[in-house]
Parts: structure tokens; C-alpha cells; sequence
């Protein structure tokens, strides 16, 4: 396990947290822009960005007067191919993480129970796998001096009134069941979740209204192994050029180890 943080001093106060919620109409990713403003430094971190919005979400971060200093992924993403080789190439000091179950390159990996700090907020990784092998979900931290109602950014593990695939990349019906299971839908029932894409128009949920009305993930697992098992979902058109590309932070180029 390990922690990841920035110089900081402990908090007098609540944090105040700048989130900005992005969209990628292509693939209809949502990217996720989080800072500590009341921290000198204003750390900031951008979860799941996309190649083909990077310049867009970057003129934001520097509109907003914060200092990016991680780009994170939930999971090696198929339908898209990550901004966060990109991002490193026009800001040299942030640095990619992603998980170590994911086998990709990041110049952090992340474990169960990590902490990742920008200033004095943190994001908590939880291992969710079964959409990949890799997929994790960050959850803010619990304490007086983070950000309430909770917040869980949930890749493709728990989308809003679904959830994400599991025929390729180490999927697991089984194992997705019982990551939301375990470690989403035992949160407070107000955690806001953001998941990584939205095809309906719909930007966040909570626990609480995922556990009744989740057309899926409301079952037991057998109804859920059955329904997955059944969606006959399409090959992703990407998935041949993105898989591959986003193994290496998205620049298939790279020759280091960490990218």
C-alpha cells in the first residue's frame, strides 16, 4: 500500500474542493477535474481524460489558477485512448497512475487501500474488478475535513443505471457483482457516483438509487450473471486501437517504462 501526496499542512479547515464535471461526446466519457483551492499550491488531478478533449480540460485547469499534478485512469479503457500521455507532454510534471492489477504503464501504480492526496483532500482506491481485471474506484475520503456527501468516481464498474461490460479484457459477471457489491453499495447511501461515460444524458447517481434502481446491479447475482450473459453487445470499435494505445498512457511510442 502506499500514499501520494503533495507538501501539505494539516487543514483548519474544510477543504474546499473544485470539481468540474467533462464530457467527450464520441465515446461519451466523462472526465473529472478535482483541486483543493484552499490549499497555497492548489494541487489539482484529472480523472479518466481523453485524448482528443486534453487541450480543452488543460486551458481549464490553467483558467482555474491550479497546478495539475496527476492524471489518473480507473481502468485501460476500450473505447477511447487515454489523454494521459498527452498531458504529460504538454505538462511534464504530472504523473499517470493507474492500477498495478492493470499491468499498464503509469509512472504511479495504485493498490487497494491506497491514498491519493491533492493537498488535503484524498481519493481512497477501491479494487472494483470485473468490467477489467484492472478497474478501480476512487472514493473521496471520510472525515470532517473532506469533501460531503462522499464522492466515487466508478469507471465502467457501476454506470448509471447499468454497468459496464464483461465479455473481453478479464471480465467477470461474477466478479462485478461482487465488487459493487462490496465496496460500492456499502458506502452511505448519499455518495455521489460519477461513473466514466453516460449514454442517456444522465451525469450522477447515488448509492442509495443505484441499489433500487439499477436495472441490473438491484438483482441477485444469478438474475445479474443471466442478464449479463444476454446483452449481445457489438465488438467496440475501438477496441483495437484504444487497448493497446492506452497499455502505454496512451502513446504507443513510448519506450520507457513509465510514461
Amino acid at each position: 500500500m502506499g500514499s501520494y501526496s503533495t507538501t501539505s499542512s494539516s487543514a483548519q479547515n474544510s477543504p474546499k474542493l473544485v470539481f468540474r464535471q467533462l464530457f467527450e461526446k464520441e465515446s461519451s466519457t466523462y472526465t473529472y477535474l478535482l483541486a483543493d483551492a484552499s490549499h497555497p499550491q492548489k494541487p489539482a488531478l484529472l480523472i479518466d481524460p481523453v485524448d482528443k478533449t486534453a487541450d480543452r480540460d488543460l486551458a481549464l485547469v490553467k483558467e482555474l489558477g491550479l497546478k495539475l499534478i496527476y492524471a489518473i485512469n480507473t481502468h485501460v479503457h476500450a473505447d477511447h485512448v487515454t489523454g494521459s500521455g498527452l498531458i504529460k507532454t504538454k505538462f511534464p510534471g504530472v504523473k499517470s497512475i493507474i492500477s498495478k492489477a492493470s499491468n499498464a504503464k503509469a509512472d504511479l501504480f495504485v493498490e487497494p487501500g491506497d491514498k491519493i492526496y491533492f493537498g488535503d483532500i484524498f481519493l481512497e482506491v477501491r479494487a472494483t474488478p470485473g468490467h477489467t481485471l484492472g478497474c478501480v474506484t476512487y472514493v473521496t475520503g471520510d472525515g470532517s475535513n473532506q469533501p460531503q456527501p462522499r464522492m466515487a468516481f466508478t469507471g465502467d464498474a457501476l454506470l448509471i443505471r447499468g454497468c459496464g461490460r464483461t465479455d473481453f479484457q478479464g471480465g467477470s459477471s461474477d466478479k462485478l457483482y461482487d465488487s459493487v457489491h462490496s465496496q460500492i453499495f456499502t458506502l452511505p447511501k448519499d455518495t455521489l457516483l460519477y461513473p466514466a461515460h453516460d449514454y442517456k444524458g444522465f451525469t450522477v447517481s447515488t448509492v442509495g438509487e443505484e441499489m433500487l434502481y439499477n436495472p441490473r446491479l438491484s438483482k441477485d447475482k444469478e438474475t445479474f450473471k443471466n442478464i449479463m450473459q444476454n446483452l449481445n453487445l457489438s465488438y467496440p470499435k475501438m477496441m483495437d486501437v484504444a487497448v493497446p494505445a492506452n497499455m502505454v498512457c496512451g502513446l504507443q511510442e513510448t519506450k520507457s517504462e513509465a510514461c
